[in-house]
């Protein structure tokens, strides 16, 4: 039979595991923003933050949005970052992976949007 402090120490994690899986912003360098620009080939409008593949000039990016909630707030509607659209997205690029970055700002069909 459980005792208490398993009961407690397991509730404490369910309780922490969705903090554990959300990432910081310390991997992503403010200094150097970058721009990319390019096609949307992938979106997955969900949390903890809507993410998208684009197809920048360089590369293929992997670019890390706000959450869902802000998106609504803010009129970014899934239908704005829906594969087939053309973004472009002001940010700062991840110093872990190279083909990625969190975007700031994002411009589609001439509508901008904040994400901070």
């Amino acid at each position: 039979m459980p005792t208490r402090a398993s009961i407690a120490a397991t509730l404490l994690l369910a309780a922490l595991a969705p903090a554990a899986a959300h990432h910081g912003w310390g991997s992503y360098d403010a200094r150097n923003p970058v721009t990319v620009e390019g096609k949307i080939v992938t979106s997955k409008y969900e949390n903890p933050h809507v993410t998208l593949t684009v197809e920048g000039n360089d590369k293929v990016w992997t670019l890390t949005l706000a959450p869902t909630s802000r998106m609504l707030n803010r009129g970014a509607l899934k239908e704005m970052v829906a594969p087939g659209n053309t973004i472009s997205a002001v940010g700062y690029p991840s110093t872990v992976n190279a083909d990625e970055m969190r975007a700031e700002r994002i411009t589609v069909d001439g509508k901008t949007v904040e994400m901070r």
